[in-house]
């Protein structure tokens, strides 16, 4: 394979600048994962600390997530229209993070799933390698569909990348100020059907294996519940520092019926079982 074929057949080669102060490459690496460090989104904590000193006060997640999502409604105008607000304005589709998520549960390929997507590319630096298809060649097909969904501006007025930082910085809060285990990471699962195309390094055969995972992941917290959604369970640890949403962060149920966990992708080691 020549090397411009191999520059366009490898994702991790397309990995770009990034708002987390660490090579785009490194976070998406089996390297990291094996020894994760904190990582924060530049400026979010700086730009909403009122936020962050009403979370310190909060004695449980419950107490936190009704102090986030309050905060959320009024930073962003997330609240129910209001009588005095304009005809326009009531009718105004006003993109939330609580919206994209409950988009994704429906269906990670979607418009909204796109977006998430693209939110993870311009914050971490990792593009996706699936959306509705392999995203493993540009142009395609399959980019522009990507690139039109991603970009739609249906999702796009009203902050929504910023919503999302907020949203991952309180989830990183809440992992540090609420979870029972020390551990860097979390036991997780994920069912799925195409390993093959996922195989970095290893073999199926061997069990013990390397995968390049989507740029952002749905996994389960148990394997019996991964084992529905595909006739391989991958198991592998996912370091908290990844972790964009876990069942019980907000108030509101969205994911949670599944226990769905939200991460950043790249590269994991995992241990595939079938059937």
């Amino acid at each position: 394979m020549s090397a411009a074929a191999e520059r366009l057949s490898d994702p991790s080669l397309w990995y770009s600048t990034n708002l987390i102060g660490l090579p785009s490459r490194l976070f998406g690496s089996t390297t990291f994962n094996d020894h994760p460090q904190p990582v924060t989104i530049h400026g979010t904590r700086e730009t909403h600390p009122g936020l962050f000193r009403l979370l310190a006060l909060c004695a449980s997640q419950q107490e936190a997530a009704e102090v986030f999502e309050h905060y959320m409604q009024l930073q962003f105008g997330l609240g129910k229209p209001q009588a005095e607000d304009s005809p326009a304005e009531r009718r105004r589709f006003k993109t939330s993070y609580l919206k994209l998520l409950q988009g994704w549960g429906f269906d990670a390929n979607n418009a909204q799933g796109a977006v998430l997507k693209g939110w993870v590319e311009s914050r971490f630096g990792m593009p996706p390698i699936f959306h509705k298809g392999a995203l493993d060649r540009f142009p395609s097909a399959a980019w522009t569909g990507y690139l039109e969904e991603k970009m739609n501006s249906r999702f796009h007025n009203n902050c929504i990348n910023l919503q999302l930082d907020v949203l991952f910085e309180y989830c990183q809060w809440s992992l540090t100020r609420f979870a029972a285990s020390g551990r860097p990471t979390l036991t997780l699962w994920r069912g799925t059907n195409n390993c093959e195309e996922q195989l970095v390094e290893g073999s199926l055969r061997q069990r013990d294996c390397v995968m390049r995972l989507n740029n952002l992941v749905s996994f389960s917290q148990s394997a019996e519940r991964a084992g529905e959604f595909g006739d391989w369970t991958l198991e592998t640890e996912v370091p908290r520092v990844k972790l964009l949403f876990f069942p019980g962060l907000l108030r509101d149920r969205v994911l949670n019926g599944e226990g769905e966990v939200l991460a950043i992708g790249g590269c994991y080691r995992v241990h595939a079982r079938y059937g």
